[in-house]
């Protein structure tokens, strides 16, 4: 039985090319991104390594909880210790730095590489004996040597169009400063490389920034040569302030930035693997298809075996064995597609401002053996289903013979199970169309309720067929003869055109509820970033631990142009255990730049002591106009009464609580400083022209954002966009494995009607005619599998909008017809260009051969 699955295999290598060629593609993402995350996280060690090479210890200081800032810029880290250090047995050479942040300014005034994942580095240039910092090679230019000069790294000065003697617009965590360029090194630190910025100040300057004049924020020190280091570390951390210093070795450290940067990155591994279930899970219907025929081709060969003495599990091994060398040929051809992939990923993945390591493949057993069990193991699970119905052909029924359809029997229990899946799922997500927010249980019902309604719409495919193809056959009808041949082809076996269908209805389905919910979405993310507030513009801070200097709120109040400028200082309030967010506005102007509708009493009771609470926090608490409520804001570690003053309707620009500027100022996380200012221009102007004025008025800062009502509601529709973008990328892999596999049902069905095929030439039909009969019949086959898809994606989108408007308030179910209709002409133009190839072979059959064919 082996040999004759081998012998079958290699004698019809044609019929399973497409399958293969799907099963390749899904292996070729899970093995590419699991060798791109192997590659990628050795790059990461072996440039951490480099930017750590010749550093035995590093000394950094310690702080208490209590330390306040200035505690943490005055350490023990002095002139004396590195005097100290440089005496203990085994130390080879010692180098101070002074490290911080920095942010630069672009040419054009844009904040440059800022971002969440991004590191703005800043540091002290440390020249050794011979003038020169070893771990930041000058490239171009000279070292910095002046209070108002630096240097930066090679691919800062790209992203930012530096060249020597330019004027940088940078910040720390204060105000502004301008530096001229002097130098453009070079570094090993995967931080920078990884998108990050580095900017290098004289050792003076970068003291007074980021510690104290003649003290430092780390001291690096490099072993002898013969010293352990482990020892070293002993004995440095020996001669430490063990209450303000600690040691530790440069191995640990280069292991932790390694792991820190992988940290950062990782999301870049998670995109192809999502692609990768995607083409996989798909492709299994293909590869269910493609056996199906298979042994319903093969029905009298298996049943001469069977009359021969070959068992049913001998049948179904033979089954399994043929598709297991269809799988290992597949996760062959996937795993060396997948290389392809690995190599490709970080020239993909990386962009101007983020580059990702580059280094040499690593191909690990785990790569090696996850393509072997994906592809072998999706492949035979896929030929399980058949091999056991090829199993359960008698031999005198197979003989009589090779096509029949499924008796009734079967198809009512068909309908029985298929009906039940689809009340069980479709129940399961009504359901929840009462639910109030998107917990853990209620995702789970989402998901069980999605796959059981997929799994009822695969079951009861093939008794849809005839009904949903007769409706949409009335189109191909209208190509008179012809288009009723091709219809009555769709439907002269309905169990093969469903599967056909099958992954493509699917990945309809699939694509169709993602993008109903992401514009869902998005149109309510769109409402609730311009909800609640009447200001033009806002201007923020990128960095949570500085604010807003409360000197610019008035040159921003005297700018030409605006109307109204309100200072907005944020701060915490626990309540109840709970962490709420606390405005501080100014009852005179907070009308003119926010949208507060009170339910009960109003913004002009605030005052020392008096809140006023959105609508969530009234309602947690119980709480009126005139109530008390125990909060603790801020800093403070005291629990105080405060008076309830009005109680608004929630607002998201407003926060959970508004109280007075000083009570917030005072309890802020940076005394005195204001975190937003709402400005609202005259006749609610928004122009390039006045952004560059506001810019301004703030000295420019790149610390600083401006941003007017349109790019809040495009920042905060990033994610939807982010999901929008999968969705398509989704959609063009599913549709391309989809139409494999109507090109492979179709090819084989060709080969099924060859004396068909022949009787029609012979009667008269020409080559064009047999083209447009096979493309017509594939179009109807789409469109079966896309009105069902769509049908089934709409319908989950809707059920779990419930779960979306518990997450993001103001959602509401809205159809994206532009893209539904979109995901419909490309389905169906799919499957007009999956007919070409078989319509092309069927058009080349010479009437007289294919009629003699037995």
């Amino acid at each position: 039985m082996l040999r004759t699955a081998l012998r079958n295999v290699l004698a019809h290598p044609a019929r399973l090319a497409m399958t293969v060629l799907a099963v390749c593609l899904g292996v070729a993402f899970v093995s590419g991104t699991l060798v791109f995350a192997d590659s990628s996280a050795a790059a990461h060690r072996a440039a951490s390594s480099k930017n750590f090479a010749g550093i035995a210890v590093t000394v950094t200081p310690k702080s208490s909880p209590s330390a306040t800032a200035a505690d943490l810029r005055d350490t023990a880290l002095d002139d004396a210790l590195v005097q100290k250090l440089a005496g203990v047995p085994g130390v080879g050479a010692v180098r101070p730095a002074a490290d911080g942040t920095a942010t630069l300014a672009a040419a054009d005034g844009s904040p440059l590489r800022t971002g969440t994942s991004r590191a703005n580095l800043a540091a002290a240039y440390v020249p050794g004996t011979d003038g020169t910092d070893h771990r930041h090679p000058l490239v171009k230019g000279r070292a910095p040597a002046r209070d108002d000069e630096i240097a930066v790294d090679a691919g800062t000065a790209a992203a930012g169009r530096f060249r020597i003697g330019d004027t940088v617009t940078l910040a720390t965590t204060g105000p502004v400063m301008t530096k001229r360029l002097v130098g453009i090194v070079t570094t090993d630190d995967p931080r920078v490389s990884a998108g990050g910025t580095l900017t290098l100040f004289p050792m003076g300057t970068a003291q007074r920034l980021f510690a104290t004049p003649g003290h430092y924020t780390s001291i690096d020190l490099s072993a002898a040569p013969g010293t352990d280091r482990a020892e070293l570390t002993d004995r440095v951390t020996a001669v430490l302030p063990a209450d303000r210093a600690e040691a530790v070795s440069g191995t640990a450290q280069a292991a932790q930035q390694a792991v820190l940067v992988d940290t950062l990155t990782r999301g870049y591994t998670k995109l192809p693997l999502v692609f990768a279930g995607v083409a996989l899970f798909v492709g299994s219907f293909l590869v269910v298809n493609t056996f199906t025929m298979l042994v319903t081709r093969r029905t009298r060969d298996i049943a001469l075996l069977r009359a021969i003495g070959a068992s049913r599990g001998q049948v179904v091994r033979s089954v399994l064995a043929e598709a297991a060398l269809v799988g290992l040929v597949a996760s062959a051809a996937g795993f060396l597609l997948g290389l392809g992939v690995a190599s490709a990923l970080p020239h993909v993945l990386s962009t101007a401002e983020e580059t990702l390591p580059d280094g040499p493949l690593v191909i690990g057993a785990r790569s090696v053996v996850a393509a072997l069990a994906v592809g072998v193991g999706v492949t035979v699970l896929a030929a399980w289903l058949p091999s056991r119905r090829a199993a359960r052909i008698a031999p005198v029924e197979a003989m009589r013979s090779a096509g029949q359809t499924p008796p009734p029997a079967r198809s009512r229990v068909r309908g029985a199970v298929g009906s039940a899946l689809l009340a069980l799922g479709a129940g399961l997500l009504v359901s929840l169309t009462g639910a109030k927010d998107a917990s853990v249980g209620n995702l789970q019902n989402a998901m069980a309720g999605c796959a059981l309604l997929a799994v009822a719409m695969i079951v009861l495919a093939p008794l849809l067929a005839g009904p949903v193809i007769r409706l949409t056959g009335r189109l191909t009808t209208r190509f008179g003869t012809i288009g009723h041949l091709a219809r009555e082809n769709a439907l002269r076996d309905p169990r093969r055109t469903a599967a056909t269908a099958s992954s493509l209805m699917i990945s309809t389905a699939l694509v169709a509820g993602l993008a109903v919910v992401g514009h869902s979405t998005g149109q309510a993310l769109d409402r609730q970033a311009a909800a609640g507030l009447r200001a033009d513009y806002v201007i923020g801070t990128r960095d949570t631990t500085t604010g807003i200097d409360p000197a610019a709120v008035q040159r921003v109040a005297a700018t030409a142009g605006v109307r109204t400028a309100a200072a907005v200082a944020d701060s915490t309030l626990v309540v109840g255990g709970k962490v709420r967010t606390v405005t501080g506005v100014d009852p005179a102007t907070v009308g003119a730049v926010m949208k507060l509708d009170f339910v009960s009493g109003s913004v002009k009771g605030l005052g020392p002591g008096r809140i006023a609470v959105s609508e969530s926090v009234a309602r947690e608490h119980g709480l009126r106009a005139g109530g008390r409520l125990p909060a603790r804001m801020g800093r403070s570690q005291e629990f105080r009464p405060y008076t309830v003053v009005g109680v608004y309707q929630d607002n998201p620009v407003a926060h959970d609580v508004l109280g007075a500027p000083a009570d917030v100022q005072k309890n802020s996380f940076v005394p005195g400083s204001v975190q937003r200012i709402l400005v609202r221009t005259e006749g609610g102007a928004v122009s390039k022209a006045m952004e560059s004025r506001l810019r301004a008025a703030v000295g420019n800062s790149p610390l600083l954002t401006v941003d007017d009502r349109a790019r809040l509601v495009h920042e905060a529709a990033g994610a939807v966009g982010d999901l929008l973008t999968l969705m398509y990328g989704l959609l063009a892999l599913a549709v391309v494995i989809a139409s494999l596999g109507i090109v492979n049902t179709l090819a084989m069905s060709v080969s099924e009607r060859t004396r068909e095929i022949g009787v029609l030439r012979a009667i008269g039909m020409d080559r064009a005619g047999v083209r447009r009969m096979i493309r017509l019949e594939s179009l109807t086959v789409a469109a079966f599998g896309t009105l069902l898809g769509l049908a089934g994606g709409v319908f989950c989108a809707w059920a779990v909008g419930a779960l979306a408007n518990g997450a993001v308030a103001q959602y509401a179910f809205t159809l994206p017809w532009g893209t539904l209709l979109l995901i419909c002409a490309v389905s169906l133009v799919i499957g007009t260009v999956a007919a070409v190839v078989p319509a092309r072979r069927a058009a080349a059959l010479s009437p007289l051969e294919a009629v003699a064919e037995a």
